[in-house]
């Protein structure tokens, strides 16, 4: 199966022929985005939905020191905002973080899924409420863990998400140490010392100043990694092993 978006909503549950027809024409005119490039801007009138299909694209607010706060990743197979039609107005920004494959969905196309597929609305409801659960975990990790830990955690979830849509490859990491920073809310500086800790520890890989996970296992360890926020057991539950069908490096569930 070729499409990330559909691999991304069958960790919901089971999607018929006629869900994967429809959802192949959703994908069918994607366009080529550059890295550091916005998809809407802050106090934009919201137009369409955007869907990743490949590489990294981040939410993030600026602050009126100028400094940026990134307070979620969208990586392939991620819709960015379902219900961003209904705003009037956007309160903060969508970017890239590299180079990516970007669908604009248009608004009465999320209706036609909505209103007409119901599998597919399950799935479109269900990708909502991860994404909220992912918000929460990155507060608790903002408030109650340790940088080195808030950086662990988020390789782990970051690793984790990439294999339940069979996009791992090589398991590096394209996030500088100023996006790092700018995520776990710490210097560029402090981001590069804490990358070295964790290296040092045999927990990840530095090459080309990109990041690899080392040792899955021993990372969530040290993390207190447990992926059940990311809810990928609905699959199985509803007739999908979306483990096994996507070879996560561990059981997410």
């Amino acid at each position: 199966m070729n499409n990330v978006f559909a691999r991304k909503l069958r960790n919901a549950g089971p999607l018929g022929p006629d869900d994967m027809e429809r959802l192949e024409q959703v994908i069918s005119d994607p366009f080529e985005l550059g890295a550091r490039e916005d998809l809407i801007h802050h106090g934009d009138d919201p137009e369409n939905v955007h869907l990743v299909l490949t590489g990294m694209a981040c939410r993030y607010k600026i602050l009126p020191d100028g400094s940026r706060a990134i307070v979620a990743l969208m990586l392939p197979g991620d819709i960015c905002d379902l219900h961003v039609a209904i705003l009037g107005q956007m309160d903060h920004s969508i970017g890239t973080l590299t180079d990516c494959q970007i669908v604009r969905i248009p608004k009465n196309t999320i209706a036609d899924l909505l209103d007409n597929y119901p599998r597919i609305r399950h799935a479109l409801f269900w990708s909502t409420l991860v994404d909220e659960a992912i918000l929460r975990e990155w507060l608790v990790n903002m408030g109650r863990r340790r940088s080195d830990h808030q950086m662990a955690h988020l390789f782990c979830e970051v690793h984790t998400r990439l294999a339940a849509v069979d996009q791992l490859y090589d398991s590096l990491m394209p996030l500088t140490q100023e996006e790092l920073g700018d995520i776990l809310g710490i210097s560029s500086v402090h981001a590069q010392r804490v990358i070295s800790g964790l290296r040092n520890q045999g927990l990840i890989n530095v090459q080309d100043s990109r990041v690899s996970v080392q040792d899955f296992d021993a990372l969530s360890e040290f993390a207190e990694f447990e992926a059940d926020y990311l809810h990928l057991g609905e699959g199985r539950a509803n007739g999908v092993d979306a483990t096994a069908e996507h070879g996560a490096g561990r059981s997410p569930a």
